[in-house]
C-alpha cells in the first residue's frame, strides 16, 4: 500500500483568534510521519503527528486508534522530580488530555476503517495563557485531515469562561480563577460532539448559553482548517474493507432478529446479556463449516459476528424510539430504583452506600493534615491539591474476570468527573483545613457508574463532617436517533449507553451545575436536544437529591473520633523558623514530647502545618495532645517582655554564667556578675543543671542574645 508523505517545504499560516495570533506551520518538523503539523498559540507550542499502520487486520471488532498527550517538563522550564530525572508514565492531567482529544475525534472516523492509527501531541512549549490541550486538539484535527488517514473532520475545540456575566473564550489564568465557569467544549462546523466542564452551581439556561457560545469560536477555526487542508492536504487513503453480502447479511437477520428483540425485552441485565450471548453461540455454531479452510471460516464468522450486533443494534433502537420502551420497562424520564446508607465502614472517617438499580458505590472518607495534599508534577501552574477522589472499577462489578493493575484511562477519567463536581462545594482551606480524600470502589456496574460515585462520595462527605456547601448528585442521560426521530433518555444503563447515541452527564446541586461531560458517537448534537437533555437531567437531580436528604441533611457537626481533630492559630510569621528551629530540631522536640512517641514518622505523632502567612495548624485524634502541643508552639513564640521578671530552669553553668531556659525554646544568659548580689567567683558555686532560679529580663543585646539578671530578679 503506498503511503504518502507530507510536503518538504516548509508553509506557515496565520490566524487572529479573538486577539491572540495561531501560527500553523507544516512542512519542516516530523516529515516522516503520514502528517505534521507545528502549532504555535501564544507562547504555547505543540507538535502534532498522525501514522497509519500500512497492515490491517479487517477480522477485528474494534478500530485501533491511540492519541497520546506528551508533557515535555522543559516546556515550562522544569527538571522532573525524583532520582531518574526523566518523565516517566503520564500524569493524571496528561491522561485526562489525550482522552479530550480522542473523545470527539473517534466518532469521525469511518466505522469499517480498521489500520491502527496513532496520533502523537508533544508539548514542546507551554504559556499558561493558552491551553496546549485545545492547541494539541487543534493539531491532531488538522494533521489528520491533511494526511491520507480516512477522517471526517476538521473538529476543533475552546474553553470558555464567564466572569461577571461576560463569556470568554480560551480565558487567561487569570480570568479562570475569576470565572464561575469552566467549560471545554468541541464539534464539528455543524454540531458539537464533545463536552467537559466545571461550574459553581451555574443554572442549565447559563451552560447552554456557554455552549453555543463556545460553538460559534470552533466554526472559526474549522474554517481556517479547511483553508489549510484545500492548501496542502493529500488524497484519502482507499481503505480495505470487509464486504458483506446483501444474501448474507438477509440470510442471517431472519434467523436472530425475533429472538432478539425477545432478548432485548428482558429486564435483568446478567439474563438479558445470558440470552444475547446464547443466541450469538447458536448463530456461529450454525455457520461453523469444517469444510472450509481455517482463514475463510475466520471471516465467515467475523461477517457473522458483524450482522448479529448490527441486527441488535437496530432492533434495540426501534423499541426504544418507536415503541417508547425501554431495557427495562422504565418510563423514558424515569430513574432506577434507589437506596442510600451511611456509616457501613466503623473506623474510616466517613463511608456511603448508593445504589441505583444494578449500579453500586461504596464511597469512603478520608480526612488529613494539609501536609498530606496530592503534589503535582506536571505543565500547569497548580503543584498540589487538597481534594482528591479515586475511582475503582474492579471486573467483580460487572461479574467477570480481568486485568488488575494501575488505573486505567477510565478510571482516571470518571474519578476527574466526580473530582470535579464535589470540587465545587468543598470549603476552602481557610474554613476547612484538612486534606480531603474521597474513594469510590464500585461494588456493582450496569451504567453511570461515575455519577453513582457523585452521589454517594457527596453523602460520605457530610457524614465525616466536611461542612460542603450543598449536597450535590449526578445523572446520565442517553439518546437514541433513528432518522429523523430521537428519544432522550434518563438514568441510562449499560446497554443503552453501548447501543446508543450519546452519553451525557449532569452533575449537580439544588441551585445549578456543577459538572458536565458529554460523549457521543454520532457527528454532532442540536441546541434543541441539548436544552431537552438539560432540562430531563434537572428533574431528575432534584429527585435523587431528595432521597440523599432523607439519609443525611446536612454535614455533621464533628468530624469522627477517630478523624484527626485539628486546632488553628496564627503566629509572627518572622516566628516560623523558632518554632522549627536549626535543622528543624525545634519542631521535632515539640512533636515527640507532646506525642509521647520517639519517632516523628510514628503512627501516634502529632502533625503540624506552618504557613507561610502564619498560620499554624495541629491534627491529632486527642485533643489533649493538640492543646499539649499549642502551648509548646506559643512558648516558643512568645515574646520575653523587658523588666519582667520570670522562673526558668538552668541548662547549662560555664565558667562566664549560666544559661537559664524561660520555657522551650528560649534561652538567656545570666553573666556571673549578675547571679548573686554578693561577688561570685564560680558560677557552679551558686547554680548546678536542673535548679530554678527566678530572673529579671534585661533585654537582647545588638545580637539579638537574650540577657538575664538573677542579682535584680532577688532585689
Amino acid at each position: 500500500m503506498p503511503f504518502i508523505m507530507g510536503g518538504f517545504m516548509k508553509k506557515t499560516f496565520e490566524l487572529d483568534f479573538r486577539g491572540r495570533k495561531i501560527i500553523v506551520e507544516n512542512g519542516e518538523l516530523a516529515k516522516q510521519a503520514h502528517g505534521s503539523i507545528l502549532v504555535r498559540y501564544g507562547d504555547t507550542v505543540v507538535l502534532s503527528t498522525v501514522v497509519m499502520s500500512k497492515n490491517v487486520n479487517l477480522l477485528a471488532d474494534f478500530f485501533p486508534l491511540m492519541v497520546l498527550y506528551n508533557e515535555k517538563l522543559y516546556s515550562v522550564g522544569k527538571i522532573p522530580g525524583g532520582f531518574i530525572k526523566r518523565e516517566g508514565r503520564p500524569t493524571e492531567n496528561a491522561t485526562l488530555a489525550a482522552r479530550m482529544i480522542d473523545r470527539p475525534m473517534r466518532p469521525l472516523f469511518p466505522e469499517d476503517f480498521k489500520n491502527e492509527v496513532q496520533i502523537v501531541n508533544t508539548v514542546l512549549s507551554v504559556d499558561q495563557d493558552n491551553s496546549p490541550e485545545i492547541t494539541a486538539l487543534f493539531g491532531s484535527s488538522l494533521a489528520t485531515c491533511i494526511s491520507q488517514v480516512p477522517f471526517n473532520g476538521p473538529v476543533a475545540g475552546v474553553k470558555v469562561g464567564r466572569v461577571d456575566g461576560k463569556f470568554i473564550i480560551n480565558p487567561s489564568v487569570e480570568e479562570t480563577e475569576k470565572s464561575d465557569i469552566d467549560l471545554t467544549v468541541s464539534g464539528t462546523k455543524e454540531a458539537i460532539n464533545m463536552v467537559e466542564a466545571g461550574a459553581k452551581e451555574v443554572s442549565e439556561e447559563d451552560m447552554l448559553e456557554a455552549l453555543m457560545f463556545g460553538h460559534e469560536a470552533i466554526k472559526e477555526l474549522i474554517e481556517f482548517q479547511e483553508k489549510i487542508i484545500a492548501e496542502i492536504g493529500v488524497e484519502k487513503y482507499d481503505y480495505p474493507k470487509l464486504e458483506i453480502s446483501l444474501e448474507l447479511t438477509n440470510e442471517v437477520t431472519n434467523l436472530i432478529k425475533d429472538d432478539i428483540d425477545k432478548a432485548l425485552r428482558i429486564k435483568e441485565k446478567l439474563e438479558k446479556y445470558a440470552k444475547l450471548d446464547e443466541i450469538k453461540e447458536k448463530l456461529l455454531e450454525k455457520y461453523t463449516d469444517e469444510s472450509l479452510k481455517e482463514d475463510e471460516l475466520k471471516e465467515l464468522l467475523t461477517k457473522v459476528a458483524n450482522i448479529f450486533e448490527q441486527v441488535k443494534y437496530d432492533v434495540f433502537r426501534n423499541i426504544v424510539v418507536k415503541e417508547k420502551i425501554r431495557a427495562d420497562g422504565r418510563k423514558m424520564t424515569e430513574i432506577r430504583p434507589l437506596s442510600t446508607a451511611i456509616d457501613l465502614l466503623p473506623r474510616t472517617h466517613g463511608s456511603a452506600l448508593f445504589t441505583r438499580g444494578e449500579t453500586q458505590s461504596l464511597s469512603v472518607t478520608t480526612l488529613g493534615a494539609l501536609g498530606e495534599h496530592q503534589i503535582l508534577d506536571g505543565l500547569g501552574i497548580e503543584d498540589s491539591k487538597r481534594f482528591i477522589l479515586h475511582y475503582n472499577f474492579p471486573q467483580f462489578s460487572v461479574g467477570e474476570t480481568g486485568r488488575y493493575g494501575a488505573p486505567g484511562r477510565r478510571e482516571i477519567g470518571h474519578g476527574a468527573l466526580g473530582e470535579r463536581a464535589l470540587l465545587q462545594v468543598i470549603p476552602s482551606e481557610e474554613e476547612f483545613p484538612y486534606t480531603i480524600r474521597v474513594v469510590s470502589e464500585i461494588l456493582e456496574s450496569n451504567g453511570s457508574s461515575s455519577q453513582a460515585s457523585i452521589c454517594a462520595g457527596c453523602m460520605s462527605l457530610m457524614a465525616a463532617g466536611v461542612p460542603i456547601k450543598a449536597p450535590v448528585a449526578g445523572i446520565a442521560m442517553g439518546l437514541i436517533t433513528s432518522g429523523e426521530d430521537y428519544t432522550i433518555l434518563t438514568d441510562i444503563q449499560g446497554l443503552e449507553d453501548h447501543l446508543g447515541d450519546m452519553d451525557f452527564k449532569v452533575a449537580g446541586t439544588k441551585n445549578g451545575i456543577c459538572a458536565l461531560q458529554m460523549d457521543i458517537k454520532i457527528k454532532g448534537i442540536t441546541k434543541e436536544i441539548l436544552k431537552e437533555a438539560l432540562a430531563q437531567a434537572h428533574k431528575a437531580r432534584l429527585e435523587i437529591l431528595d432521597v440523599i436528604a432523607k439519609q443525611i441533611k446536612e454535614p455533621r457537626k464533628e468530624v469522627s473520633k477517630y478523624a484527626p481533630k485539628m486546632m488553628t492559630f496564627t503566629i509572627d510569621p518572622n516566628k516560623i523558623k523558632d518554632v522549627i528551629g536549626k535543622g528543624g530540631e525545634m519542631i521535632t522536640k515539640i512533636i515527640l514530647e507532646a506525642s509521647n512517641v520517639n519517632a516523628v514518622t510514628d503512627i501516634n505523632a502529632v502533625k503540624v502545618d506552618l504557613e507561610d502567612d502564619g498560620r499554624v495548624i495541629i491534627y491529632h485524634t486527642d485533643k489533649d495532645i493538640i492543646e499539649k502541643t499549642a502551648n509548646m508552639i506559643k512558648d516558643v513564640v512568645k515574646e520575653v517582655e523587658t523588666g519582667k521578671i520570670y522562673t526558668g530552669k538552668v541548662v547549662k553553668v560555664e565558667d562566664f554564667g549560666c544559661f537559664v531556659e524561660l520555657w522551650p525554646g528560649v534561652e538567656g544568659l545570666v553573666h556571673v556578675s549578675h547571679l548573686a548580689k554578693e561577688r561570685v567567683e564560680k558560677p557552679s558555686d551558686v547554680v548546678k543543671v536542673g535548679d530554678e532560679i527566678i530572673v529579671k529580663s534585661l533585654g537582647y543585646d545588638k545580637k539579638g542574645r537574650l540577657n538575664l539578671s538573677r542579682k535584680e530578679a532577688l532585689k
